[in-house]
């Protein structure tokens, strides 16, 4: 495959009939992101990506804390060792865990805990069309299908994300999920036709957090609901209500708004959302987000005080995080 090819292989997306009106701007914005230029290796990825063998999933399990794409004996012994070879040379995987064809990707984070956090508390998923936004290579997608979503849409301007995806959309080919390598502000500001918006991870990358909660309300339809899920800090620590470290947080270059639990509620009131609430509170451990051979590199292990885990490497708050649900009003 090839950039020509890779900027093509969208046309699922783009047979949705409720996107047909805007896909000139898709086009145009996908193009921008993926130019190979902002992305050296994209040819190797592509070339990763077209090595895995061409099979198609039989059992496709997305209910269920590992998601399950394939049973190790769809597949041969040749197949199976070229497919964990691949899916290992596309590492870091960030967001997960999966297990394709008895490849299990342990990845850094465990997503199922943050989902089973949230899945009490939000509106039922049954037939609702979705957009994650900063979603990763697509585990919580996988998840939302899981509950019964009509259709997902993701978007994360990750490249490497994308063809993570695209390895696992290979074997699964499920039309009711796409990944585009956009982030929101890439978004059509007249769509408002979701009917559940996630939105977790991203807040506090944003240097205008009024104005990213304002995009994640024009995008839901009248009655919808938003999933917020956010570093949050406590507010004697913060009078003005936001947070914006110096330098570094947790080794992370461009976090900027670690907001209060006060002030992310008043966020999503002053954006035009109703009913909002804060749902769970984490302090995120070392067993939910760590090394991995699927995610060599450091992690929250070596971002924290070595000798008080209460703070980061840089002495602020350890990484306390918030799930937030609101509503758009039906009228």
């Amino acid at each position: 495959m090839d950039f020509n090819s890779f900027l093509m292989n969208f046309n699922n997306f783009y047979q949705q009939e409720a996107f047909s009106g805007h896909q000139d701007h898709f086009k145009n914005a996908i193009a921008k992101r993926s130019d190979p230029a902002r992305h050296g290796d994209l040819p190797n990825w592509l070339s990763i990506l077209n090595a895995l063998p061409e099979v198609s999933a039989q059992n496709i399990k997305l209910d269920r804390d590992l998601v399950l794409i394939g049973e190790r004996d769809e597949i041969n012994d040749e197949q199976a060792q070229a497919i964990h070879a691949g899916l290992l040379a596309l590492a870091p995987w960030r967001k997960g865990p999966f297990s394709v064809f008895g490849t299990e990707i342990d990845t850094e984070w465990r997503s199922d805990w943050k989902w089973q956090r949230l899945i009490p508390h939000i509106a039922n998923l049954e037939d609702r069309t979705i957009l994650d936004v900063g979603c990763g290579s697509g585990y919580h997608c996988w998840r939302m299908l899981g509950g019964g979503a009509k259709y997902v849409l993701g978007i994360d301007p990750s490249m490497r994300f994308q063809i993570q995806h695209r390895a696992l959309q290979k074997f699964a080919g499920s039309p009711k999920f796409d990944l585009l390598p956009l982030g929101i502000e890439d978004m059509p500001s007249d769509l408002p036709i979701f009917d559940t918006v996630f939105s977790m991870g991203v807040l506090y990358h944003r240097k205008d957090p009024l104005g990213h909660v304002e995009e994640l309300f024009g995008l839901l339809q009248a009655g919808g609901e938003v999933v917020l899920e956010t570093l949050i800090i406590d507010s004697d620590n913060v009078p003005s209500g936001v947070f914006t470290p110096s330098g570094r947080y947790a080794q992370m270059r461009n976090v900027w708004s670690i907001t209060t639990i006060e002030k992310t509620l008043e966020l999503l009131e002053q954006a035009g959302f109703r009913n909002a609430r804060c749902v769970d509170i984490n302090i995120t451990s070392t067993d939910e987000q760590r090394q991995t051979q699927w995610m060599s590199f450091h992690s929250l292990e070596q971002f924290l005080d070595p000798l008080d885990h209460s703070l980061t490497i840089e002495g602020h708050p350890a990484p306390k995080r918030g799930i937030f649900l609101a509503d758009k009003p039906a009228v």
